[in-house]
């Protein structure tokens, strides 16, 4: 940790959604200071009077190398799209600066490629598609119950610009439950015959499979973040379902991340990881 003893902290991707409520989250945290902010959009505004907490003395800069050479921090986080993050996270590594990314749809070469560079500079990089701790439970508890009932779809509900369908989560969740199928030696009935997989044009009848769960993504204005994991059984049916109605939902995982991904080394998934 810096002389300060508080965690400095640099913000990518500030002038968005997500940057915006972690830059006041940041701010709120007694232990944590924002020492830098970065995003190709609101160069030169104050971070902090974009994100609505008033003059903090922290411009935005255009990139992430100029705002690590300004001031260094302890901690970067990264809610930036998938190429930008890729970049973020390989400077981090390279740099030695522990990173906590919220990106989805990110190359897992590149993420690997970076997190061996993290490995042997000493340093974390945790990489999560949901900070929100309702969100880890709900998929914990989807692992668990598909031991026992293993015929399982996942529903994702996103707003309408998320660009990425289906989610992270969404994958995550049905990586978590084929490996818990697999463990437990639990088969799910197979798919019917000339099952219809993807309807051409049907916005929302993706149906992507993955380890054999089918993934059914909706996107929709007045969605924030929700997801539902249904199981059937013979004579049952259990519905797990998470839902963040506001953005603020996704921060007490991401100061949980900041103050725990300093323990780490190399590359890891999931704020599971660290809870």
């Amino acid at each position: 940790m810096s002389d300060s003893e508080h965690i400095l902290v640099l913000v990518a991707g500030a002038a968005g959604r997500m940057g915006k409520e972690v830059i006041r989250a940041v701010w709120e945290a007694p232990d944590m200071e924002i020492v830098g902010a970065v995003d190709v959009h609101g160069v030169g505004e104050d971070a902090g009077k974009l994100a609505g907490i008033g003059d903090i003395g922290v411009p935005i800069l255009s990139d992430i190398q100029s705002a690590i050479a300004a001031r260094r921090p302890d901690v970067c986080v990264d809610f930036t799209v998938a190429g930008a993050a890729e970049h973020g996270i390989d400077l981090c590594a390279r740099s030695s600066i522990p990173c906590v990314s919220g990106a989805t749809g990110l190359a897992r070469p590149a993420l690997e490629a970076a997190g061996a560079q993290a490995e042997a500079n000493g340093v974390g990089i945790l990489v999560a598609p949901n900070f929100a701790i309702g969100a880890v439970l709900m998929m914990r508890f989807a692992a668990e119950a598909a031991r026992y009932m293993p015929d399982a779809e996942i529903i994702e509900l996103h707003h309408e610009n998320k660009l990425d369908a289906p989610s992270g989560t969404a994958l995550l969740t049905a990586d978590r439950i084929a490996q818990s199928r697999r463990v437990a030696g639990a088969a799910p009935r197979p798919a019917p015959a000339g099952e219809i997989e993807k309807v051409p044009g049907a916005r929302g009848a993706r149906g992507e499979r993955t380890g054999g769960v089918p993934i059914h993504s909706v996107r929709l204005p007045g969605f924030v973040a929700h997801q539902e994991v249904i199981l059937g059984g013979v004579g049952q049916i259990l519905t797990i379902r998470h839902d963040s109605t506001d953005r603020r939902s996704f921060m007490p995982g991401v100061l949980l991340a900041i103050r725990r991904v300093r323990e780490l080394k190399g590359l890891v998934f999931g704020l599971e990881s660290v809870m």
